[in-house]
C-alpha cells in the first residue's frame, strides 16, 4: 500500500538532473477536495498571518488532503512543488504553493509526502533542511517492506543526518483527513529518537483532531509502517472459524437432504444446493457463532471461581478468544441477515411453485377440500415471530458495536446492551431453534443415514452457555464472583515467589 502523496512524476531523478514536467491527465488531474469546496467551508478559512507555519513537500492526493486539514486546524501551510504553476489550483486557496527551495525556508516542521524513491531528489535541500523536523508520512508496498531491512523513516534519517525525523500520519488515509477524524481511526502512531520532536508533532496531531500514540524511538518505524499493510488482522481467526462451521454444516446438510434421497429413494434433489442447503446452513452457523461469543465469558468466570482470584492471567487461547468476541458476533449477525434474505427468496423459487401445484393436485385427487393442521400453524407462527425478534436484537448488538455508537454510550449502557441483551438474543435464538425442531428430534424418519437432525447439533453449545449463565445467577455464585472481581482473594490463591525464582512467577491479569 503505497502512499499517493508523491510530489511529481520524475521517479529516481535528483535535483542535479534536468526535470521534465509532464501534464497529469484523467482523474489524477482532479483534487480529492475541490478548491470551491474549501473556499466555501468556514472551518477551512485562511489562517491568520501569525498562525504556526508548516511545510509540505509533495503535491499528491495525500499532500492535498493534509494541506486542507492543516488549514482547517488553523495552521499556515506552504507547499513545496517542483512545478507550482501546475499544482496551485489543486490546493486550498489559503495554502501557499511555491518551489521546494522557497517552501522549506521558515517552517520548522516539514511533512515529507513523497515516495521513498524520491527522497534522494531532496538532497539538494539538505543545507536548508538542517535542524528541522521532517515528518515522514510514506508507506511501503508489501514487496518493498520485505525487500528493505530499514524503514522509510530510517532511510530518510540516513539521508538527512542533521534533521530530526519523525514517523507519523502514515496510518491516516487521505479520506480521513478530508472527512475528519470522527469518520476514521483517531489514533496516530508517532515515533522518533527525539522526545521534543515527538511532542511537537503530537501537539500538531492534537490540533488536527487526532490522538497521538507514542511508539518509542525511530527503530519502531518499521512496525508502524507495517500497520497499513495488514488486512483486517483481528478478523482472520473469526473468519476461518465461521468458514469452517459453514463447510461442516453445508456438507452435513448435503448428506442428509440431497445425498440420502438420491441414494436410498432415487430422487434427484441436487437443485437444492445453491439456495435451500445454503439457507439451512446459515442459521446453524449464526446460532453457533452467537453462542461462541458468550462461551469464553462463562469459561473465564468459571476459572475465577475455581482459582478464587482475578489476579491470575487467563490462558493465552482464552485471552485471544475474549479479544475476538466482537468479530465473532458481527459474523453471526451477518449470517443471520443472509438467512433472513434467503428465506424471503424461498417462495420465489420455481421448484417451490411446482411443489405447491403438485400438492394442490394431490389434494384434489384425494378429495380433500380443507387442509389445516392447527398445531403446525401455531408452531410456524411462533417460529417466525421468535426469529424476527432474535434478528432484531442481533441488529441492536451489531449497531452498538460500531465505534461511533459505542462512544456515545456510558459503560453501563454498553454493558447492558452487549451482555444482557446479547443473552436475550441467545435465548430467543434457542427458542426459535426449538420451535423449528418441535418433535422432529424424536421421529425416527428424521434420522437420515442415522444422522440426527442438524438443529440438534447446534443446540449443544448454546444450551451449555444458557445453563451456566443461569447457574451464575444463584446468590452463592453471583456474590462470590462479584467479590472476586472487586479484588477479593481466597487464601489458597495467594502465592509468594522468591525474587530469585522470578522466571516461574505466574502472570497476573490486568483486569
Amino acid at each position: 500500500m503505497s502512499r499517493t502523496g508523491a510530489s511529481d512524476p520524475c521517479v529516481g531523478q535528483t535535483l542535479c538532473q534536468p526535470v521534465v514536467a509532464t501534464k497529469m491527465s484523467g482523474e489524477m488531474d482532479k483534487p480529492l477536495i475541490s478548491r470551491r469546496m474549501v473556499d466555501s467551508d468556514s472551518s477551512l478559512a485562511e489562517a491568520p498571518s501569525e498562525a504556526p507555519k508548516v511545510c509540505i513537500l509533495g503535491s499528491g492526493d495525500f499532500a492535498r488532503s493534509l494541506a486542507t486539514r492543516l488549514v482547517g486546524s488553523g495552521f499556515s501551510v506552504v507547499v513545496g512543488s517542483r512545478n507550482p504553476k501546475r499544482t496551485v489550483g489543486l490546493f486550498p486557496s489559503a495554502a501557499q504553493v511555491t518551489f521546494q527551495e522557497d517552501a522549506v525556508g521558515s517552517p520548522e516542521v516539514i511533512f515529507v509526502a513523497v515516495f521513498r524513491e524520491h527522497y534522494s531528489s531532496l538532497c539538494g535541500l539538505s543545507d536548508q533542511l538542517g535542524g528541522k523536523i521532517l515528518v515522514d508520512v510514506s508507506n511501503p508496498t508489501e514487496q518493498e517492506h520485505l525487500q528493505h531491512r530499514e524503514s522509510n523513516a530510517e532511510y530518510l534519517a540516513s539521508l538527512f543526518p542533521t534533521c530530526t525525523v519523525v514517523k507519523a500520519f502514515n496510518v491516516v488515509s487521505a479520506w480521513t483527513l478530508q472527512a475528519g477524524p470522527r469518520d476514521g481511526n483517531r489514533q496516530v502512531p508517532i515515533c522518533s529518537d527525539q522526545p521534543e520532536a515527538k511532542r511537537i508533532v503530537s501537539d500538531l496531531a492534537h490540533a488536527m483532531g487526532f490522538t497521538p500514540v507514542d511508539m518509542g524511538s525511530l527503530a519502531s518505524a518499521r512496525e508502524v509502517e507495517a500497520m497499513p499493510l495488514r488486512l483486517l488482522p483481528g478478523w482472520k481467526v473469526p473468519t476461518i472459524l465461521a468458514l469452517g462451521l459453514f463447510i461442516f454444516f453445508y456438507v452435513y446438510n448435503f448428506v442428509r437432504d440431497v445425498l440420502q434421497p438420491y441414494v436410498q429413494e432415487g430422487k434427484n434433489k441436487f437443485y437444492k444446493l445453491p439456495l435451500s442447503v445454503v439457507n439451512t446452513t446459515l442459521p446453524c452457523v449464526a446460532y453457533v457463532l452467537l453462542s461462541l461469543v458468550y462461551l469464553p465469558g462463562v469459561l473465564a468466570a468459571t476459572l475465577q471461581l475455581w482459582r478464587g482470584t482475578k489476579y491470575r492471567r487467563f490462558p493465552d487461547w482464552l485471552d485471544h478468544w475474549l479479544q475476538h468476541r466482537k468479530q465473532i458476533g458481527l459474523l453471526s449477525f451477518f449470517c443471520a441477515s443472509l438467512h433472513a434474505a434467503y428465506s424471503v427468496c424461498l417462495p420465489v423459487r420455481l421448484s417451490y411453485r411446482y411443489d405447491l401445484v403438485n400438492l394442490a393436485i394431490k389434494q384434489v385427487l384425494t378429495n380433500k377440500s380443507h387442509l389445516w393442521v392447527e398445531e403446525n400453524v401455531w408452531r410456524m407462527e411462533i417460529y417466525l415471530s421468535l426469529g424476527v425478534l432474535a434478528l432484531g436484537t442481533l441488529s441492536l448488538l451489531a449497531v452498538t458495536s460500531l465505534p461511533s455508537i459505542a462512544n456515545s454510550l456510558s459503560w453501563r449502557e454498553f454493558s447492558f446492551v452487549q451482555s444482557s441483551l446479547g443473552f436475550v438474543a441467545l435465548v430467543l435464538s434457542t427458542l426459535h431453534t426449538l420451535t423449528y425442531g418441535w418433535t422432529r428430534a424424536f421421529e425416527e424418519s428424521r434420522y437420515k443415514f442415522y444422522l440426527p437432525p442438524t438443529f440438534t447439533l447446534t443446540l449443544l453449545v448454546p444450551c451449555v452457555v444458557i445453563l451456566a449463565k443461569s447457574l451464575f445467577l444463584l446468590p452463592c455464585l453471583s456474590r462470590r464472583l462479584a467479590k472476586i472481581r472487586r479484588g477479593w482473594e481466597k487464601d489458597s490463591a495467594v502465592k509468594f515467589t522468591l525474587p530469585m525464582d522470578h522466571t516461574r512467577a505466574q502472570k497476573t491479569s490486568h483486569v
